[in-house]
């Protein structure tokens, strides 16, 4: 397991309740894909780290949270879920209000190995 940080849990537990399922649950999603990721604070936001640099974060907002990913641009993304020109959020899975508004965690999980993968590589 990666090395988790308080503040993180802080930061759930003060986010509005609709966001406070999907932020855990991506919160787990990450580290069950990521095994040795490292939790931050950055910009008043939890981030992940792997390789010493970031690899995702997520965020909530009043009526929506979201999840990013440093590097979308050089991401592979077969099932077109990226929002890499941030038209309509943050972050680049799009305006999340419930867990109905995620991917597949099937799809996160790739997109993170992936994201992963170039974090190990630079």
């Amino acid at each position: 397991m990666g090395k988790k940080d308080p503040r993180i849990d802080e930061y759930i537990a003060k986010a509005e309740l609709f966001a406070q399922e999907p932020l855990n649950h991506l919160r787990q999603l990450i580290h069950s894909t990521c095994p040795d990721i490292e939790e931050t604070i950055k910009w008043n936001m939890p981030f992940f780290m792997s390789n010493g640099k970031i690899l995702c974060h997520i965020a909530a907002f009043k009526k929506h949270m979201v999840m990013g990913f440093w590097k979308a641009k050089e991401l592979k993304d077969p099932e077109g879920i990226l929002q890499k020109d941030n038209k309509t959020a943050m972050g680049h899975i799009g305006k999340i209000a419930s867990m109905q508004d995620l991917p597949k965690d099937s799809s996160i999980k790739a997109l993170l190995k992936s994201a992963y993968k170039l974090n190990q590589e630079a």
